[in-house]
Protein backbone atom coordinates (compact mmCIF):
# COMPACT_ATOMS: atom_id res chain seq x y z
CA UNK A 1 0.00 0.00 0.00
CA UNK A 2 1.64 3.25 -1.07
CA UNK A 3 2.06 6.06 1.38
CA UNK A 4 0.80 9.33 -0.05
CA UNK A 5 2.07 12.82 0.73
CA UNK A 6 0.18 14.70 3.41
CA UNK A 7 -1.45 16.87 0.74
CA UNK A 8 -2.83 13.87 -1.13
CA UNK A 9 -6.03 12.89 0.63
CA UNK A 10 -7.73 10.27 -1.48
CA UNK A 11 -11.08 8.60 -1.03
CA UNK A 12 -12.24 5.32 -2.49
CA UNK A 13 -15.84 4.31 -2.93
CA UNK A 14 -15.82 0.59 -3.82
CA UNK A 15 -18.92 -1.42 -2.93
CA UNK A 16 -16.86 -4.20 -1.33
CA UNK A 17 -14.16 -2.02 0.19
CA UNK A 18 -14.19 0.84 2.63
CA UNK A 19 -16.09 4.06 2.01
CA UNK A 20 -12.96 6.10 2.79
CA UNK A 21 -9.31 5.14 3.06
CA UNK A 22 -6.73 7.81 3.92
CA UNK A 23 -3.03 7.55 4.60
CA UNK A 24 -1.75 10.68 6.32
CA UNK A 25 1.99 11.36 6.32
CA UNK A 26 4.06 14.37 7.35
CA UNK A 27 5.72 16.51 4.71
CA UNK A 28 9.39 15.67 4.11
CA UNK A 29 11.23 18.56 2.53
CA UNK A 30 14.50 16.68 2.04
CA UNK A 31 14.29 14.19 -0.82
CA UNK A 32 16.85 11.38 -1.27
CA UNK A 33 18.39 13.34 -4.14
CA UNK A 34 18.51 16.48 -1.97
CA UNK A 35 20.19 14.48 0.79
CA UNK A 36 22.98 13.42 -1.57
CA UNK A 37 23.46 16.99 -2.79
CA UNK A 38 23.49 18.40 0.74
CA UNK A 39 26.03 15.87 2.05
CA UNK A 40 28.23 16.30 -1.05
CA UNK A 41 28.19 20.09 -0.85
CA UNK A 42 28.81 20.04 2.90
CA UNK A 43 31.74 17.64 2.48
CA UNK A 44 33.25 19.80 -0.26
CA UNK A 45 32.94 22.96 1.83
CA UNK A 46 34.30 21.32 4.99
CA UNK A 47 37.28 19.74 3.20
CA UNK A 48 38.15 22.86 1.18
CA UNK A 49 40.23 24.53 3.94
CA UNK A 50 42.19 21.28 4.38
CA UNK A 51 43.69 21.62 0.89
CA UNK A 52 45.93 24.43 2.14
CA UNK A 53 47.56 22.09 4.67
CA UNK A 54 47.61 19.01 2.46
CA UNK A 55 50.73 16.91 3.06
CA UNK A 56 51.50 18.34 6.51
CA UNK A 57 51.02 16.97 10.00
CA UNK A 58 48.28 19.58 10.58
CA UNK A 59 46.21 17.91 7.86
CA UNK A 60 46.32 14.57 9.72
CA UNK A 61 45.48 16.32 12.99
CA UNK A 62 42.41 18.04 11.53
CA UNK A 63 41.17 15.18 9.36
CA UNK A 64 39.54 13.12 12.16
CA UNK A 65 37.59 16.16 13.39
CA UNK A 66 36.38 17.06 9.91
CA UNK A 67 35.34 13.46 9.28
CA UNK A 68 33.58 13.33 12.68
CA UNK A 69 31.65 16.53 11.86
CA UNK A 70 30.58 15.13 8.49
CA UNK A 71 29.55 11.83 10.10
CA UNK A 72 27.52 13.71 12.76
CA UNK A 73 25.64 15.66 10.07
CA UNK A 74 24.96 12.44 8.14
CA UNK A 75 23.76 10.66 11.29
CA UNK A 76 21.51 13.54 12.39
CA UNK A 77 19.84 13.78 8.98
CA UNK A 78 19.21 10.04 8.70
CA UNK A 79 17.82 9.96 12.27
CA UNK A 80 15.53 12.87 11.47
CA UNK A 81 14.38 11.10 8.31
CA UNK A 82 13.60 7.89 10.21
CA UNK A 83 11.67 9.83 12.85
CA UNK A 84 9.40 11.19 10.11
CA UNK A 85 8.47 7.69 8.92
CA UNK A 86 5.23 7.95 10.85
CA UNK A 87 1.81 7.80 9.29
CA UNK A 88 -1.83 7.46 10.23
CA UNK A 89 -4.20 5.22 8.34
CA UNK A 90 -7.91 6.13 8.45
CA UNK A 91 -10.38 3.55 7.13
CA UNK A 92 -14.13 4.10 7.19
CA UNK A 93 -16.76 1.49 6.45
CA UNK A 94 -20.50 1.99 6.89
CA UNK A 95 -20.41 0.26 10.28
CA UNK A 96 -16.87 0.93 11.54
CA UNK A 97 -14.16 3.61 11.65
CA UNK A 98 -10.61 2.41 12.22
CA UNK A 99 -7.54 4.57 12.78
CA UNK A 100 -4.03 3.14 13.01
CA UNK A 101 -1.02 5.24 13.94
CA UNK A 102 2.38 3.88 12.96
CA UNK A 103 5.33 5.51 14.76
CA UNK A 104 8.94 4.56 14.09
CA UNK A 105 10.41 2.20 16.70
CA UNK A 106 6.99 1.71 18.37
CA UNK A 107 4.22 -0.82 17.87
CA UNK A 108 1.19 0.45 15.92
CA UNK A 109 -1.68 1.95 17.92
CA UNK A 110 -5.25 1.58 16.75
CA UNK A 111 -8.70 2.87 17.59
CA UNK A 112 -12.10 1.70 16.38
CA UNK A 113 -15.58 3.10 16.81
CA UNK A 114 -19.01 3.04 15.28
CA UNK A 115 -19.15 5.98 12.82
CA UNK A 116 -22.65 6.87 13.98
CA UNK A 117 -21.29 7.88 17.40
CA UNK A 118 -18.01 9.47 16.28
CA UNK A 119 -17.71 13.23 16.72
CA UNK A 120 -15.06 15.21 14.83
CA UNK A 121 -13.87 18.31 16.70
CA UNK A 122 -11.61 21.07 15.44
CA UNK A 123 -10.05 23.14 18.23
CA UNK A 124 -8.92 26.35 16.55
CA UNK A 125 -7.27 27.61 19.75
CA UNK A 126 -6.10 25.87 22.89
CA UNK A 127 -4.65 22.75 21.31
CA UNK A 128 -0.97 21.86 20.99
CA UNK A 129 -1.12 22.90 17.32
CA UNK A 130 -3.40 25.33 15.43
CA UNK A 131 -6.62 23.69 14.20
CA UNK A 132 -6.12 20.71 16.51
CA UNK A 133 -8.28 17.85 15.20
CA UNK A 134 -9.73 15.22 17.53
CA UNK A 135 -12.14 12.34 17.13
CA UNK A 136 -14.22 11.11 20.03
CA UNK A 137 -16.23 7.95 20.32
CA UNK A 138 -16.16 4.52 21.96
CA UNK A 139 -15.32 6.22 25.27
CA UNK A 140 -12.08 7.78 24.02
CA UNK A 141 -10.82 10.92 22.35
CA UNK A 142 -7.85 10.73 20.00
CA UNK A 143 -5.88 13.29 18.04
CA UNK A 144 -5.63 12.97 14.30
CA UNK A 145 -3.08 14.44 11.93
CA UNK A 146 -1.13 16.52 14.45
CA UNK A 147 1.79 16.51 11.98
CA UNK A 148 -0.32 18.02 9.17
CA UNK A 149 -0.47 21.73 8.41
CA UNK A 150 -3.46 23.70 9.75
CA UNK A 151 -4.96 23.93 6.24
CA UNK A 152 -4.61 20.19 5.71
CA UNK A 153 -6.34 19.53 9.03
CA UNK A 154 -9.26 21.73 7.88
CA UNK A 155 -9.52 19.72 4.64
CA UNK A 156 -9.29 16.49 6.60
CA UNK A 157 -12.11 17.58 8.92
CA UNK A 158 -14.33 18.45 5.94
CA UNK A 159 -13.56 15.08 4.30
CA UNK A 160 -14.27 13.17 7.51
CA UNK A 161 -17.49 15.08 8.23
CA UNK A 162 -18.80 14.44 4.72
CA UNK A 163 -17.99 10.71 4.79
CA UNK A 164 -19.21 10.17 8.37
CA UNK A 165 -22.56 11.74 7.46
CA UNK A 166 -22.82 9.45 4.42
CA UNK A 167 -21.98 6.38 6.50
Amino acid sequence: MPIRDAGEIAATGDRDGPRLHLILTPYKSLTPEGFVWFIGTTAALIFMPLFSVLGTSIFWGLLPFVCAALWAIWRALTRSWRDMDLYEEVTLWDDRLRIERHDPRKPPRDWEANPYWVRVSLHENGGPVPNYLTLSGAGREIELGAFLTPGERLRLKATLDENLRAA
